[in-house]
């Protein structure tokens, strides 16, 4: 800047500075100062300059005020909805950013941001000043070419990306109008542009199939191919199990044990047995030793912590490892000698942990059982089922008196169990969805689920008491600010809850949980509650697990599908040898931060991806039944309208221009819909019937209209045809 301008800046810094000065607006200062209409542009500048500086600030409201503005370098996270939050490492609270504020951002950028106010019980708000780094190279869309133009646009299928790429002539690539590709950035759109970029890679046709949900893969870079390196190295080490294997290791192959997995589950990481030593229950969880075949440092470990977690689409399953591993030598695949690392039990018939080993074993699985067949067996009493597996049966009985005391023990000290119905999706070959419906959990999913868990908190106990680096799974407590709104908003349906001063225990949701059973309102309270939860996440410090109530909990029972569960293998193995001398601990000490940094990130990609997979067969699924009618319950509202979830989990919005019988105003203290000319009020939990009024498979949203009563009894029997019975 030349002298002028820094004599201007001195001015206008001397003016800010003034004890007689109070913040006021850019138009304020410029009539205060007498700058006339054609110079104000210099003056916004000047502005902008000192506020660069960190000199002045300026608030949510466009006031100027001396005073070293605190700034902040974090994470931008876009929503769907224009507007968006900073997360910084290390800090609790995001910091809420409006649309006018993104300075050019876009979702996944390091920025540094301003903190431009704290609203009372809200997110800090900011502005972003900088972007220090891009966070996507690459963006996933649909190609249009303008027509009798030799250019087009890229429509991002992330609705967080909010402007269309522009494609100049030449950078095509080949693509044709429709067809889903990836384009990656030439420049991000400075100045108000459109962003510009040249297309790399054509994934296929908007129509062709499986093109969907390849694009979402291609969105959330999911690795698909493993590179020829890894799979060469997995064909290697995948052996079968010989006697120089087996040296060394407690040999199990007599016992009796069975894994117990869903119908098309191929890789079989877990096994159990059980039997009885007088009034006590000897409890075995054997877990593939993942760990013997991936050596850490090599290609397949690579690959392995780059990709942090196998990933469950609609239509396909992308491993962790390759399939030569999971699905084969680490696959515990009945009749077949396996190695394993046990977790063997002694629980009392109250369900507490007497003693326990944790050992390297060779073990080799009777019986491949399903959920399915388990239910049979002891829920249903087949007989058919029952004669099949009679050799079995005895066990499978002593595993449901068992399941049950253990579950009752978590219950009492607190334990939260959230019991969503994940929805269940039968698709054809082309991918096209036939079927939807809740997927239900049975006493035999209870069960291993109640066995994986006892597991987990014994070994996490024990590597805890022995002062080894470890890697646990915690769950900090809830943000109270989000406990105490749960708690005033339950009260409008005649519940309460207990929060203490700084905390809530888990056993005060779990009783708020109990309440609600069976009521319209409980699929509603339960999300509200799950919501004002905190993540769960991988961390080398142990600091408990909020909603199992547990002081210590680790992820030991799938190491074919998650990376801290084979991290975890190899330091238990390292301990069961003698090997954990202080150049190991060192070793872990320093590595284990970034794997649980990892694992947790790789963790939520993941688990986007699979959300958006569903939600997107939800919508082609809908999409295909416009007009039909449904009963479903009112599961949120706002100021546009009413969401409402039907029996097949599928949700859908009613908005408020389609709620043509009145004009309704949103009361959100008391959470009700009310028509300000006939009175008549929606409510949270409320059941309705619903017609299908639209689907876009590109927003992956469903829009309904409220239908009679009548017709809905009138009509045909839509819940059987969405797969509900």
């Amino acid at each position: 800047m030349d002298r002028t301008g820094e004599k201007q800046k001195k001015v206008v810094y001397d003016f800010i500075c003034d004890d007689l000065y109070t913040p006021m607006k850019f138009k304020e200062m410029a009539m205060l100062l007498q700058v006339p209409k054609t110079r104000r542009q210099e003056l916004k500048e000047v502005l902008e300059e000192l506020e660069a500086e960190g000199k002045i600030a300026v608030s949510r409201r466009g006031k100027y005020y001396k005073g070293e503005a605190e700034k902040k370098t974090g994470i931008y996270r876009a929503t769907r909805k224009g507007f968006g939050f900073v997360t910084v490492p290390e800090e609790e609270t995001d910091i809420y950013i409006a649309q006018e504020d993104q300075g050019g951002a876009f979702d996944g950028d390091e920025v540094e941001v301003q903190i431009t106010g704290r609203p009372s019980g809200r997110n800090r708000e900011g502005k972003i000043l900088r972007i220090l780094a891009r966070g996507h190279a690459r963006v996933v869309g649909l190609y249009q070419r303008k027509p009798k133009q030799a250019y087009g646009f890229v429509i991002p299928d992330d609705p967080r990306f909010s402007k269309d790429v522009f494609i100049p002539e030449g950078k095509e690539g080949g693509a044709a109008d429709g067809h889903k590709v990836v384009a990656e950035f030439l420049s991000y759109g400075e100045d108000g542009r459109n962003p510009e970029g040249k297309i790399v890679e054509i994934i296929g046709h908007v129509n062709d199939p499986g093109t969907d949900i390849l694009s979402i893969v291609k969105g959330y870079e999911l690795p698909l191919e493993f590179p020829e390196r890894v799979q060469n190295q997995a064909v290697r080490v995948a052996k079968e199990v010989s006697p120089a294997d087996m040296a060394g290791r407690k040999d199990l192959r007599d016992w009796q044990m069975v894994t117990i997995d869903g119908e098309d589950a191929k890789d079989l990481d877990d096994a159990v047995s059980l039997v009885m030593e007088g009034e006590n229950y000897l409890l075995g969880v054997h877990i593939a030793d993942v760990a013997n075949y991936v050596q850490e440092n090599s290609a397949l470990d690579r690959e392995a912590l780059r990709r942090g977690t196998s990933v469950y689409l609609a239509d396909r399953v992308i491993p962790m490892l390759p399939h030569t591993l999971s699905n084969g030598i680490c696959s515990l695949n009945a009749g077949c000698d396996r190695l394993a690392l046990s977790c063997i039990m002694r629980i009392d018939p109250n369900g507490a942990v007497l003693d326990h080993e944790i050992a390297e074993t060779v073990i080799h699985v009777q019986e491949r059982m399903t959920y399915t067949s388990v239910k049979k067996i002891l829920e249903d009493k087949d007989e058919a089922e029952r004669e099949r597996y009679q050799d079995l049966v005895p066990m499978f009985q002593r595993m449901g008196k068992l399941s049950a005391i253990l579950r009752k023990r978590r219950q009492k000290r607190g334990s939260i169990d959230f019991d969503f119905p994940e929805s269940k999706l039968i698709l054809d070959e082309q991918g096209v969805p036939l079927e939807i419906r809740p997927y239900e959990r049975n006493v035999a999913t209870k069960l291993i689920e109640d066995f994986m868990l006892l597991a987990n908190e014994t070994v996490a106990e024990d590597y805890y008491w022995q002062e080894l680096p470890f890697l646990y799974r915690t769950h900090e407590q809830p943000d109270s600010e989000k406990i105490r709104a749960l708690a005033i908003f339950i009260n409008n349906f005649g519940y309460s809850m207990h929060v203490g001063q700084n905390e809530v225990r888990p056993k005060e949701i779990q009783k708020l949980l109990a309440k609600v059973e069976g009521s319209d309102e409980e699929a509603l309270i339960s999300r509200l509650a799950l919501r004002s939860m905190k993540q769960a996440r991988y961390s080398p410090e142990n600091t408990g697990h909020f909603g199992l109530a547990a002081n210590y909990y680790t992820h030991f029972t799938s190491p074919i599908r998650r990376y801290p569960d084979l991290q975890i293998h190899r330091i238990i193995k390292d301990s069961l040898r003698g090997r954990m001398n202080p150049e190991k601990i060192e070793h872990y000490e320093t590595i284990l931060p970034e794997v649980a940094r990892a694992s947790s990130e790789l963790e939520r990609r993941a688990d986007e991806a699979e959300r958006e997979t569903v939600r997107l067969k939800k919508a082609q699924y809908m999409s295909r039944h416009v007009g039909e009618i449904y009963e479903g319950v009112i599961s949120g509202l706002t100021r546009w309208g009413m969401y409402v979830e039907l029996k097949n989990t599928v949700e859908g919005l009613i908005h408020v221009a389609n709620m043509t019988d009145d004009h309704y105003d949103y009361d959100e203290g008391r959470c009700l819909m009310t028509g300000t000319r006939t009175g008549k009020t929606y409510r949270l939990g409320q059941r309705l019937a619903v017609r299908v009024i639209g689907a876009d498979v590109f927003l992956r949203t469903v829009d309904f209209e409220i239908a009679d009563e009548g017709e809905l009894e009138d009509g045909k029997d839509n819940e059987c045809e969405t797969g509900c019975q």
